[in-house]
């Protein structure tokens, strides 16, 4: 059986890297070998997805802050309510980590440490050995990761999956059916490595050693195959 996986895209990336590798929803269909994929540009003022109509929902991550309070962000709230209440599976990432925190009851924005960037190492916690989801990984694995701001107050009743000295709050999960990832699980790193670039002069201009960075960008662990974990829990 083929998943019907709806993805909610909350923006697109950078024009450079766009061209290279294509955009957000393309890395997600190039992480699972079978799935059937639509997606939803909601930052174009598109409605999101009838819910009776997926099988699961995927929201990416997006250039844009959560705290800039856009129209289409806000209206996606409602929406994300409903899918807690539908019941099926979503798993939202970066952004959509962040939206997703401010409208089940927590609060999003900027991180007081600044941007997290590159190839980082992420722990478990107890909870998130035994996740459907996260189980899978090690209990210390690594993750890309690119934001500055966060999930900063989980939502009421949230169960912590993950987290690691920067971010306390790298995963979590909401009941039985939502997921909620700050680290991109569809980058290579190879986007990893792009967006480092892309970013090159403000983290210099924040005196980030960017060559050093750039020596420490691996494959990391939760790369694509989380991605494959999530579709396959949906089915």
């Amino acid at each position: 059986m083929t998943s019907r996986i709806a993805i909610i895209k909350t923006g697109t990336t950078h024009p450079r890297l766009h061209s290279i590798f294509g955009d957000f929803d393309n890395w997600f269909r190039e992480s699972v070998s079978h799935a059937h994929f639509t997606t939803f540009e909601v930052a174009d003022g598109n409605k999101p997805p009838e819910l009776r109509d997926y099988d699961g929902f995927i929201v990416t991550g997006s250039p844009a802050m959560v705290t800039d309070n856009a129209p289409w962000s806000e209206n996606l709230k409602p929406w994300l309510r409903s899918v807690q209440q539908y019941g099926k599976p979503l798993l939202a990432v970066c952004y959509g980590h962040q939206l997703l925190a401010e409208a089940l009851g927590g609060k999003a924005g900027w991180h007081p440490q600044g941007r997290e960037i590159g190839t980082v190492s992420i722990n478990l916690t107890d909870a998130g050995k035994q996740d459907p989801l996260l189980g899978g990984l090690a209990p210390i694995f690594t993750a890309q990761v690119t934001h500055a701001q966060s999930a900063l107050t989980l939502p009421p009743g949230a169960t912590l999956l993950a987290y690691n000295d920067y971010e306390p709050h790298q995963a979590y999960r909401i009941g039985n059916n939502i997921w909620s990832v700050q680290f991109h699980p569809e980058f290579s790193v190879d986007i990893m490595r792009g967006y480092v670039f892309e970013a090159a002069e403000k983290l210099l201009a924040a005196g980030m050693p960017v060559r050093k960075l750039l020596a420490t960008l691996d494959h990391a662990d939760a790369n694509r195959h989380l991605v494959q974990r999530f579709v396959d829990l949906c089915q």
